[in-house]
Parts: structure tokens; C-alpha cells; sequence
């Protein structure tokens, strides 16, 4: 596109219309209004327009039209009308010689300079200046003549150019903004019950409808689950079942550990850990796949196992989570028997860990097996409690009684929800 010096007559141009024409169809153009004469060709468009009157859209026309034709940036434009609509006459404040600079790179560099990085995709500084030189040096294109020497940091100083923003916009994706709850970092029990793995699962949708949500909580050393459910997942339905299903266990909860999701991340649970007296939160790291893996497997072995993956509507949240709190945890913990790692430190230094039968015990058997394990409990809670229940019925009794809510229960969702449909 060329570029051609014109001397400035603007009285054809008398109202916001022929204003905005002109910026609309003007091309690239070095226009010569002379130095000297700037601030009395701003004085006068401003009275002549009326500036102080005008809308804001009208006010923005006539900015952008002398940003246009004086060369001035919009900050010192936006000083200068506010001056020129002053009584008294608008004059330079400053006096003597100024040094001034010779312009070396054009709006026609400009503007090549923004269909280069179009082209090429906005290349780096250094790529994009050997683009230049080569385009100049090599293919003679006599355009690139004064961008080939350009320096590269002059020409991010370019890129920063109103002409240039205006001819090449670049969007970049929104950069996430951290959220200052929980510490994100693996817990760290040291052979001491009371850290959880919390994890969500959903129970499956069905023609666009979500399902329910379960809510997993491991303890990271003995394995004591407990599994919740709730309509969804907002905290107004989330933060009294959540609370409930901590409350459900005998040891003191010490620790609270999720991944990243925000029905954890919040301020809500955030208030509600620290309403229970649980001592920190912490959440995955990136590229750590193992920080909850333990509630995950879990959510297969247990979740899955005896819940399905079939679409369970919300309005039966009530019924499972009674499931689960009256027959589901009780076989997890009292009956149904757990591997346990054993940490084996070879020659080399390298640890391995191995699962042996001798370590196959449910989670309150673990429990009672740590060193000072009545320290654990809560206030109120003994050992004689938990073995009464424990000792109720066998873990083949459990596991029948278990079974036979399980079926009434999916029996009852399933007739409701025919009848429904």
C-alpha cells in the first residue's frame, strides 16, 4: 500500500459524519501539519465541534481524528483538547531548542512490519528480523530496506504502535489465576490415621440430565472409607452432606486432601474445615497422578462395584445416601479385608513396595493395630463402641444384609422412575 504526504485542509470536513468518514476510508497517509502549528489546529477543531458538548462517541471521533492527523499519542491528545477548550489561548509551555529525532521507520514499515507477522504468525523478535533481511538481502524486495537493519528491540517497539495494533490483533487464551486455598502438595500422614483422599463421582447422565454425585473419602492409612451422596455438587447441597460423612468418622480428621476441582477449592469447604478443626488442605499437583490415587482406585473397587455406573436420578439422592451410610460403609470397614503395603529398602537404596498376605486386614482391624491407637479417637468414641459394631454379625451377614437394601433400593429407583417416565 503506498504512502503519500499531503498538506492538511480540513474545511470540508464539519460534522462527526464527514469526521468519521474520513478516518473510515482514509489510507495510509503522513500527513503535513507542522510542528508549530499542532496546538492551534487542536484549539480550533475542539471549538469548532464543540468538544465539551459532544457524547461520548462524538468525543471519541474527534480524539481519534486528531491522534490521526497531528501524530500525537492519545495521552497527550486527551491533555491537549482539554486545553484547547480552555478561554485562554493554547501555547507550548516549554521554551528553548529541543532536541528532536529524525523518524527512521514509517507507517508503511509499520504496517509491513504487521503483514509480515501475519503471514509468518507473529514469530519471535529474532526470526522475525532475519524474515526481513532475508526478504530485502536475498530476494529484493526493496520494501524491507529499512526494516532489514532494524534492531529487535525497536521492532517490539513497533509492534506496540497504534497502526500496527490496529492492523494486527493478536488474542491469546486467558491465563488461569491461582487459587490461594489448600497447599498443593501429596499429604503426608507419617503412619497416622486421620489424612483423607476425597474424591467426586458421578453417578452417569441420561438424556441430558445429570445423575447423582458420590463423594469418596479414603484415609490414607488405615483405608477407612466413607461414601456419600447428594443431589449435586454445589455447596448447597454438598457442604451438609460433606460434613455429615467427616463427622462419621472415629478418628480425628486431620487432613483433607482432592484434586483440583472446584467443588472442593472454595470457600465454602475451606470454612467448613476450619468449623471441624481440621488442621490443613491440600490438593494435587500437576503432573502428579498419584496425590489421589488412592481415592480413585477406590471409587472402582467400591463406588462402581456396588453402586453401577447406570444413571441414577438426583431425587434419589436421599435413599442411596442412606445406603450407604447404614449398610455400605459399615461392609467396607468392618468386613470387607484390605491389602496393605510393605516398604522394602534394597541394597541400592531403592524402595519397593510388596503386598503381603500377613497384611490383609479390614480398615478397623488396621486402626487397632497402630501404636497408641486410642489416641486417634475422637472424644467419646472407644474401642469397645467400635467393637460391638464390628462384632454385630459376621462379614457374610453383612455382606447378605448389604445386598438386600442394595436390591430394594435399585428396585425402588428403578419403579419410580418407570412410573415417572
Amino acid at each position: 500500500m503506498r504512502s503519500m504526504v499531503i498538506d492538511m485542509n480540513d474545511e470540508q470536513l464539519k460534522t462527526l459524519a464527514d469526521l468519521q468518514g474520513f478516518l473510515e476510508g482514509t489510507v495510509t497517509m503522513d500527513f503535513a501539519v507542522a510542528g508549530d502549528e499542532r496546538y492551534g489546529f487542536i484549539a480550533r477543531t475542539v471549538k469548532r465541534f464543540g468538544y465539551g458538548r459532544l457524547k461520548r462517541s462524538g468525543k471519541a471521533i474527534v480524539l481519534r481524528f486528531l491522534e490521526r492527523v497531528s501524530g500525537y499519542s492519545r495521552q497527550q491528545i486527551a491533555r491537549l483538547v482539554k486545553r484547547g477548550s480552555e478561554r485562554r489561548a493554547m501555547v507550548k509551555r516549554y521554551c528553548g531548542s529541543r532536541t528532536s529525532f529524525a523518524r527512521t521507520y514509517t507507517g508503511t514499515d509499520i504496517l509491513l512490519l504487521a503483514q509480515t507477522d501475519t503471514l509468518h504468525g507473529t514469530l519471535s523478535g529474532l526470526a522475525t528480523k532475519k524474515l526481513m533481511e532475508r526478504a530485502y538481502s536475498i530476494f529484493g524486495d526493496l520494501r524491507y530496506q529499512r526494516l532489514a537493519i532494524i534492531s529487535v528491540a525497536h521492532l517490539y517497539n513497533l509492534r506496540q504502535r497504534p497502526s500496527y495494533l490496529h492492523k494486527r490483533q493478536v488474542w491469546t487464551k486467558t491465563r488461569p489465576s491461582g487459587v490461594p486455598i489448600g497447599e498443593r502438595r501429596a499429604p503426608a500422614p507419617n503412619n497416622r490415621p486421620g489424612y483423607l483422599r476425597v474424591d467426586s463421582v458421578h453417578q452417569g447422565d441420561q438424556d441430558g440430565v445429570k445423575g447423582v454425585y458420590h463423594i469418596n473419602a479414603v484415609d490414607c492409612v488405615t483405608q477407612y472409607e466413607g461414601v456419600a451422596t447428594c443431589e449435586r455438587i454445589s455447596e448447597a447441597f454438598l457442604i451438609p452432606v460433606l460434613e455429615a460423612l467427616l463427622q462419621s468418622f472415629p478418628f480425628v480428621i486431620l487432613g483433607f486432601h482432592t484434586d483440583n476441582g472446584s467443588e472442593y477449592i472454595n470457600r465454602d469447604v475451606a470454612k467448613l474445615l476450619n468449623k471441624l478443626l481440621i488442621e490443613e488442605q491440600t490438593k494435587s499437583r500437576s503432573r502428579h497422578s498419584n496425590d489421589n490415587a488412592q481415592a480413585e482406585s477406590k471409587n472402582g473397587a467400591i463406588v462402581r462395584k456396588h453402586l453401577g455406573y447406570a444413571h441414577i436420578p438426583q431425587r434419589f439422592a436421599a435413599p442411596v445416601n442412606d445406603f450407604c451410610r447404614d449398610h455400605l460403609n459399615p461392609y467396607v470397614n468392618f468386613h470387607r479385608p484390605c491389602l496393605f503395603a510393605e516398604t522394602i529398602t534394597d541394597a541400592k537404596g531403592k524402595q519397593r513396595k510388596r503386598y503381603p498376605y500377613k497384611l490383609m486386614m479390614t480398615p478397623y482391624e488396621k486402626l487397632k493395630s497402630l501404636p497408641q491407637a486410642e489416641t486417634f479417637l475422637k472424644l467419646g468414641v472407644d474401642f469397645n463402641q467400635l467393637d460391638a459394631q464390628a462384632k454385630a454379625m459376621s462379614d457374610n451377614e453383612a455382606a447378605e444384609q448389604m445386598n438386600a437394601a442394595r436390591s430394594v433400593l435399585f428396585k425402588t429407583i428403578f419403579n419410580r422412575s418407570k412410573t415417572a417416565a
